[in-house]
């Protein structure tokens, strides 16, 4: 029938959550729904970066672009960037981007006075606003047995008599922008397989033949059960979809031995976060920031169907 359509309602269930790491399902639905989602995530999601830099002093080895552009890349806490506002659409300072509404100001003051080489970190930022600062990994298993050992990201190293002085201005941004305003380090899916093994076919085979297809596999998918001497499938979800094992039964005259197909209404999602945000919380915002974009699209399709109603008098009444 023309026209007509129906409402789908996804399930997502959580596999494993971290603070940077999550991992779901995301059901009853279809792949353009789950890359609208993936994009979002890496894209569309606001959150705060350093954007301005002004140097006073800099008598390090790096010259003022190069600190700027790693200044800008480091990530800071930004829970409340979908409450601030951009820059460029603030009244308050006029667009200019430097008022407690769409910006947080820091600044660096370090100086070498010794022999030892000393290392300027993000931990040497100072901010004006304690809910936005760099993102410490001291807690996040980075390998040091003491927590002091890690003093932050690494900006640059001065030696004796060398001096960095700067202020630094952070806004709200998006990954479409620019990379350093993106929450994601890594967001990928994929379908989720499905795998059936014909058990009379397998039984054909001798204790040789099912080892070469256990290991036709680059990743563990399948493993042989020493006991009842079959093969099992131990981790679907470790399927690549390389086609080797159906290549495999295939060349022992075997077709149909393995049948593995994608669930097309069901996808697997990991999610690793910069620190940013919470790995959960950027999956909430990249919903959040989904919906407004589909309910702009709805408005616009509302706006074309008034436009070929009422021509130039729907325009006019718009303000057009």
């Amino acid at each position: 029938m023309e026209g007509a359509s129906y409402q789908r309602f996804p399930k997502v269930k959580i596999r494993e959550l971290k603070d940077d790491y999550v991992k779901f399902e995301l059901r009853e639905t279809d792949a353009s729904m789950a890359n609208a989602l993936r994009r979002v995530m890496i894209a569309e999601v606001p959150t705060i970066a350093i954007d301005l830099v002004e140097i006073e002093v800099n008598s390090s080895v790096l010259n003022d672009e190069f600190i700027a552009h790693r200044l800008g890349l480091i990530p800071l806490t930004s829970e409340r960037a979908m409450s601030m506002r951009f820059s460029r659409d603030c009244d308050a300072c006029d667009g200019d981007g430097q008022c407690e509404f769409c910006s947080v100001e820091f600044h660096l003051r370090a100086k070498c006075i010794n022999d030892q080489t000393l290392d300027v970190t993000s931990k040497d930022l100072y901010s004006s606003d304690h809910t936005v600062v760099p993102v410490d990994f001291s807690d996040s298993g980075s390998g040091y047995e003491n927590p002091e050992e890690q003093r932050g990201i690494t900006i640059v190293k001065l030696r004796k008599g060398q001096e960095l002085r700067l202020r630094a201005i952070a806004r709200k941004g998006i990954g479409k922008d620019h990379a350093k305003w993106s929450p994601a380090a890594t967001v990928t899916f994929m379908y989720e397989p499905e795998i059936h093994i014909n058990e009379e076919m397998m039984e054909t085979l001798s204790l040789e033949e099912k080892t070469s297809v256990v290991e036709s596999s680059p990743t563990k998918v399948f493993a042989l059960n020493p006991q009842t001497q079959q093969v099992e499938v131990v981790d679907p979800e470790a399927y690549s979809y390389d086609d080797e094992v159906l290549k495999k039964v295939e060349a022992m005259g075997k077709p149909g031995l393995v049948e593995i197909y994608a669930k097309e209404d069901s996808f697997i999602f990991t999610v690793e976060s910069t620190g940013a945000i919470k790995a959960s919380q950027l999956v909430i915002n990249a919903i959040d920031v989904l919906k407004q974009k589909l309910d702009a699209v709805r408005l616009l399709e509302d706006t074309v169907e008034a436009d070929d109603q009422f021509g130039e008098l729907g325009a006019h009444m718009r303000g057009g």
